[in-house]
């Protein structure tokens, strides 16, 4: 899991949904991305960190 990344999702009031909408991906990938399944593209990384004001590098980190 990527405990920083719902963390940050959170601190920014949003929802899984909320955020999957403003990355322009589905809620599933977006589940993927935050549990640690999936990866994600450049693209979404990129808007992740424009959304939470958290460097990806520290967004991308597992458990």
């Amino acid at each position: 899991m990527r405990k920083n990344l719902k963390e940050a999702r959170a601190a920014a009031g949003l929802t899984q949904q909320q955020m999957a909408d403003k990355l322009n991906i589905g809620l599933r990938h977006y589940k993927k991305i935050e549990s640690g399944e999936s990866e994600g593209s450049i693209r979404v990384w990129d808007t992740l960190e424009d959304i939470t004001g958290i460097h990806q590098r520290k967004l991308r980190e597992t458990e």
